[in-house]
């Protein structure tokens, strides 16, 4: 029994290890040890104390590690602390899972580079890798090489990590070229309520897929003989909706023109990506795209996100709530003008540099600098809208952002049917809200933040808010279960930190 255990412990941190691409004589070095003692470990034929498992879980930064041995992440922050320097915006979420989902297109070699080490982007590894892709982190853990099989075994998908994801959903359009049947586990992630998958089907159906969703799967069909004989027409103008179209197109034999599409910052970079690939695609930046599939796509690539616009308002929130100097580098300004401009309208305090372009070659990127201000409530409602508007995902900000404002502002996040109400932890803090339903909020400033302990939301970036205002709350707060933000943000803790906040990691042993 003990030796059963050893192997298992053995082979979790030789999954872990080879998953961030590191030799066993690395870990050995980063453990102060030696290689053959590395080997002994993972082939299950060395005592390991849970000293070792815990060093071993920080040192590959494998929550499969620590997770299995350690319990949930937590966070402890000590607030009311000033932020200052420089801070850099990582590479987008939403395009990075996108591009995973992708490479399945591609018979050939992908390379991602500066790949955000996020939980999204693990799940989507692990089930990747489950099917028979080939993935492996180079360049020191920084870039993603992805090699897939001549034939993919979905028989043997992780069903677990799939259901972690939402992302799962875009696999769809890229398989119905792979194969005539497969069966995909529902979509997981974050928690906002009931979202429906009927825009997908509405879109892919005109090249023939049809899907049943019975015990826990959609059961897809491939109908060969249904090809797009018109334009495609979104019924809802979303994201992964116009992503699983695009991924349906590449590989059409033929022009596919998609109508009321998203043009999105995710949406931009699988444009550039399918580029890349050999797909022409006409009217990037516009609600009509319109594709050049090519029905077999065997080349090796070599493609660079762009950087994250949900994350650069992130981390311009926590200047605002924190009253900080801070400097954001990198940020996709093209992707946050609303969102400056209504904070400007507030009364705001900033500067940014000239234009640059991102590694992609496309995206502009600018400097940002936010100082201390005095800031009044918007006299219109804030409320996201499809891009150019203002970004879904940075509606909760505001919710914080407005917290510490004079006056009253009301937060209309009309798109997820429970989101708004995750905002209300905030009156934990000695935050102001008033719920006036579902999907609106009224936020009272400003606020004189208290510290406390809770549970964090199931819901990603209303866990960054209320992160953010433990930030800026005199005191000691405990946030408890981090994984959600784990799922979207790398090593926001340690970065924060880095620019003046005080935010220890810990497990309850």
């Amino acid at each position: 029994m003990a030796d059963d255990y050893l192997v298992r412990i053995g082979k979790l941190i030789r999954d872990a290890r080879q998953h961030r691409g590191w030799t066993q004589s690395q870990l050995a070095e980063a453990l102060g040890t030696s290689q053959s003692a590395v080997n002994r470990i993972e082939r299950g034929n060395q005592n390991i104390s849970l000293e070792m498992i815990a060093r071993i879980g920080e040192a590959l930064d494998s929550e499969i590690v620590s997770l299995g041995y350690a319990g949930p992440m937590h966070l402890r922050v000590v607030g009311g602390r000033r932020l200052s320097g420089a801070i850099d915006v990582k590479t987008s979420k939403n395009a990075c899972v996108a591009l995973l989902c992708a490479s399945l297109l591609n018979k050939g070699r992908t390379v991602l580079r500066r790949v955000a080490r996020i939980e999204e982007v693990y799940r989507l590894l692990e089930v990747l890798s489950s099917i028979g892709v080939r993935t492996r982190w180079i360049n020191d853990g920084v870039d993603l090489e992805l090699v897939p099989p001549a034939e993919l075994n979905m028989d043997a998908i992780d069903a677990e990590a799939a259901v972690r994801t939402r992302s799962i959903i875009m696999f769809l359009g890229p398989l119905l070229h792979r194969m005539d049947g497969f069966k995909l586990p529902y979509a997981g992630g974050c928690d906002l309520g009931t979202r429906t998958i009927e825009p997908h089907m509405i879109a892919l159906r005109r090249f023939g897929l049809e899907v049943a969703a019975t015990e826990g799967q959609y059961h897809a069909r491939v109908d060969r003989a249904v090809r797009p004989g018109r334009p495609i027409v979104l019924t809802e103008r979303g994201d992964t909706v116009t992503e699983n179209a695009l991924l349906a197109a590449a590989r059409h034999d033929g022009v596919t023109v998609i109508r009321n599409a998203s043009s999105n910052y995710m949406v931009q970079d699988l444009c550039f990506f399918l580029e890349a690939l050999g797909v022409q695609v006409e009217g990037i930046g516009t609600t009509t795209l319109t594709v050049h599939g090519v029905p077999d796509i065997d080349v090796d690539v070599d493609y660079s996100p762009s950087e994250d616009p949900v994350e650069a308002m992130s981390l311009l929130a926590a200047a605002v709530v924190t009253e900080s100097e801070l400097t954001v580098r990198r940020v996709p300004i093209e992707f946050l003008e609303i969102e400056l401009a209504v904070l400007e309208e507030m009364g705001l305090d900033h500067d940014r540099t000239p234009e640059y372009f991102a590694d992609n070659g496309r995206t502009r990127l600018v400097d940002l600098t936010v100082r201390p201000s005095k800031l009044e409530a918007p006299i219109d409602k804030i409320h996201p809208m499809p891009f150019p508007g203002l970004n879904i995902d940075n509606v909760p900000f505001f919710a914080a952002i407005a917290a510490v404002a004079q006056g009253q502002t009301l937060i209309h996040d009309w798109v997820y049917d429970n989101r708004a109400i995750y905002l209300t932890d905030l009156n934990r803090l000695g935050g102001r809200l008033q719920l006036l339903d579902p999907h609106r909020v009224l936020v009272e400033g400003p606020t004189r933040w208290r510290a406390a302990e809770m549970m964090c939301p199931p819901a990603l970036r209303p866990a960054v808010v209320v992160l953010l205002a433990m930030m800026a709350a005199d005191g000691t707060s405990v946030l408890r279960n981090v994984y959600v933000i784990n799922r979207g943000y790398e090593d926001l803790a340690e970065r924060l930190n880095s620019v003046g906040a005080q935010i220890e990691i810990f497990r309850d042993i």
